[in-house]
């Protein structure tokens, strides 16, 4: 009976190990995701310097996302963190237009990678 309840416990408490990485994961995620949309909302209102807070912010996040996430999530997150990077490209040269759309774009690869965990 102890094995039984220490074979028990060990499983509990790794799923709780698993729960507060797939939560950490998901911050990450959740946050690059507020912060590009916050981004894309002032690209398309032609503020070129609040959208590239919020895309340095997002990008952060991204690459935080990226050190924590699954294999099988890689591509995904990598393909964002070059949208973001040209956002920001675009931005700092006032070309809020171009910048919006690569928003756009890390916004789509970040909403995917949070459906996909």
């Amino acid at each position: 009976m102890k094995c039984l309840y220490k074979i028990v416990l060990s499983g509990m408490v790794a799923l709780s190990l698993s729960a507060q990485s797939m939560a950490a994961e998901n911050q990450h995620v959740i946050d690059a995701i507020r912060h590009a949309e916050t981004a894309q909302i002032h690209g398309k209102a032609g503020h070129s310097t609040a959208l590239l807070e919020h895309a340095q912010e997002s990008l952060v996040q991204a690459q935080a996302a990226a050190k924590v996430l699954p294999a099988s999530n890689q591509p995904i997150i990598a393909a964002s963190i070059k949208h973001l990077e040209e956002a920001i490209a675009h931005a700092r040269q006032d070309h809020a237009e171009v910048a919006t759309q690569h928003t756009a774009e890390a916004l789509k690869h970040l909403q995917e990678a949070s459906t996909t965990q």
